[in-house]
Formats: structure tokens, sequence, C-alpha cells
């Protein structure tokens, strides 16, 4: 007949406390000084659909090609574990315009603070970066992000998540990321994030009639290093009015109300199963 000792109870109940509060402690750990971050400015405005951050992105991460029906042509539609950046258009009746699709690198990278081991990892430089030795292919960035930029390699026998690392090997070397050092227009720029957004206050003021009066990613979900100026309404875009509050902040305040309830409550549930089923166990081992 099983039992459980004063002593394994008391265990249990201090690793569930104490494991409850890691996620938090982790993200809060990761968060750098958002001003100094190395960040990018794209103006829809300016961009005219070439995809040449595409194919620069492609050419530097070294993925593969996802050519269009006849097979002629590199044409990904969306994002994908072989797609870390595109342009797509939006059009409605004579209004157009494009967009580029990519890792938004927040400043409070929800990823992050829902990766169980690590994977995902803010660096003191601001682009969120990936070590797929360390995934265990759970998928909860997918679910955590709010921009839904991770991809999963539902094609691997041993999949993992890919998406882009704002080339941050370029980073350390004192380059841009590929995708904005190719662009033929000045519809992407990159530098310190803080003089983007003075860059991008700048053109609002001058040319108030192109552009809508608010710049996506100065303080939407927290702030995150890719900005966004567009002459079209950003909900058309794909781009969601998130709100200025922080992700992780959202969840790890719901998780330090509901985490420790379930994980301590969970043992606590198990005990009493325990102990009604086998009582006279319960006395030998805890006697009151």
């Amino acid at each position: 007949m099983s039992t459980i000792s004063r002593k394994d109870f008391l265990k249990i109940l201090g690793l569930a406390a104490g494991s409850a509060f890691l996620p938090t402690v982790r993200a809060q750990a990761a968060i750098g000084e958002a001003d100094d971050h190395v960040a990018m400015l794209y103006d829809s405005t300016l961009c005219v659909g070439c995809n040449a951050c595409t194919n620069a992105c492609r050419q530097w991460n070294h993925t593969t090609p996802e050519p269009d029906a006849e097979g002629l042509h590199d044409a990904p539609q969306a994002l994908s574990a072989d797609t870390w950046t595109l342009i797509q258009l939006y059009k409605e009746g004579d209004e157009y315009a494009f967009v580029k699709r990519q890792c938004m690198h927040c400043v409070h990278p929800a990823c992050v603070s829902g990766c169980p081991v690590q994977a995902l990892q803010k660096t003191p430089q601001g682009p969120v970066t990936y070590d797929p030795s360390r995934c265990i292919g759970c998928r909860y960035c997918m679910y955590t992000c709010p921009f839904h930029v991770p991809r999963f390699e539902w094609d691997e026998v041993i999949p993992k998540i890919a998406k882009c690392t704002f080339c941050y090997d370029r980073i350390l070397d004192g380059k841009g990321p590929a995708c904005a050092e190719r662009c033929p227009t000045g519809a992407l720029i990159w530098g310190r994030r803080a003089d983007l957004l003075a860059e991008a206050e700048k053109r609002l003021a001058e040319h108030p009639d192109r552009y809508v009066n608010h710049i996506y990613g100065k303080d939407d979900a927290g702030g995150t290093s890719v900005l966004y100026l567009s002459a079209v309404p950003f909900e058309k875009l794909g781009l969601e009015d998130l709100g200025t509050e922080p992700i992780p902040q959202l969840s790890e305040d719901t998780a330090r109300v509901v985490l420790p309830g379930i994980i301590i409550g969970g043992p606590l549930a198990l005990v009493a199963i325990h102990w009604i089923s086998k009582k006279g166990a319960w006395e030998e081992t805890w006697p009151l």
C-alpha cells in the first residue's frame, strides 16, 4: 500500500509554490532599455512591394524558396518556417497599401515569457533570438505571440520553431538587418529605436496629410522594435489594436492568481483523494 509522508507533502508544496513564479522572474530579467535597442522603421507609403527584403532574408538565412503555382518564382503568401519576412498587399476598391510581415521584436516579448525552456531570449541589443537546440517543440510561443509570428516546421521529422531573429549575427558585427540594407526605396531603415521614433514623429509632423497619425509599435503591446507608418488604418493591414499594456504583464498578472491555485491546489487535491481512499495509511504516516 502506497503512502505519503509529511516530509514529501511539504516538499511538493514548496516546489509548486516556487515554480509558479519562475516565468515572471525570467521575463523581467530579459527586458533591457528600449530607447537603445536596435530597431527598424517601415514606411508603407514608400514601399513598392518588390520583396527585395524577402529575398535578402532568404539569402542571408539560407531558407528554402516557396515557388508559385507554376514553380517559376519565389512567391510566399504568408510567414512560414522558410519565410521569415515578406510583403503583403492590402487592397479595397481604389485604396491599397503594402505591409511587411516579420517578428516585431517586442520590448516585452510574450514568446520569451511563455517559453518554458528559454529557447527564446530577449538580447540586450533588442532582438528576440531563438536557440533551436533548447526548443522542445511545444509551440507555446505560437499561442502567446500577439502578432502570430512563430512558425512550426510541420514537414520535419523533429520539428522546431522558425522566425526572424533581426539578423542578430549581423547586429553583433555592426551591420543592419539584411532586409533593411537591401531595400531600394528607403521604406526600411534601421538604427537606434529612440532615433527612429524621432524620425517617424518628424515625418508625421511634416506630412500630416500622408499618414495615419500614429506610429504603430511605439507603445502598442508595450512597444516593439519594428515600427510602422501607414497611409491607411493599421487594422486594415492586419496590425491589431492591442492596447499599450505589455502582453506578458497581462498573462503574468493572471498567472500570479491562477497558477498558485492550480499548481498548489493540484497536490492538495491529490492528497485529499489519497486521504479519502486510504485513510488508514494517512493516519499511520502523518499522525495528528
